[in-house]
């Protein structure tokens, strides 16, 4: 497993701890809790409330990365608070909470229907994509 952590990178960073960066989405049919057997509720499901999250976090990783770098998912947990329903219209708001080294860590919360739906923490890091499209060349190729 490679160690991102080594990386040498100098991250730039053009926030502040607290800043915030807001995203905004509607829960849609694709985003319900259904797997292959059916659904389980008609309510954004924990995976789209994932993806969206990251999203999210990710705001804050466009600004601050150089051109040949990207930023990669390390970590996200979400804790559910109440349910959002088939077209609730969703607010999440990520805020920085710590650059560590090559790392952008932030917390996040979910607003719908005047509630908290969820909230957790989320990381980033920031990596030179031609090494990260290295390895996964070389994973693909002894598939």
């Amino acid at each position: 497993m490679p160690n991102f952590d080594a990386l040498p990178l100098s991250v730039k960073n053009l926030f502040q701890t607290g800043d915030t960066k807001t995203y905004h989405t509607r829960v849609t049919e694709d985003k319900l809790a259904i797997f292959d057997a059916g659904m389980v509720h008609p309510v954004y499901s924990t995976f789209a409330l994932g993806k969206d999250v990251e999203w999210a976090c990710r705001l804050f990783v466009l600004e601050m990365k150089e051109p040949g770098e990207e930023g990669v998912g390390a970590s996200l947990s979400i804790e559910h608070v109440y349910p959002a329903p088939l077209h609730s219209e969703v607010c999440i708001t990520a805020t920085l909470l710590r650059v560590e080294k090559n790392k952008v860590i932030c917390t996040w919360e979910a607003h719908a229907n005047g509630h908290c739906i969820a909230k957790g923490e989320q990381v980033q890091r920031i990596i030179v994509k031609e090494k990260f499209d290295q390895l996964i060349a070389s994973i693909a190729e002894k598939l």
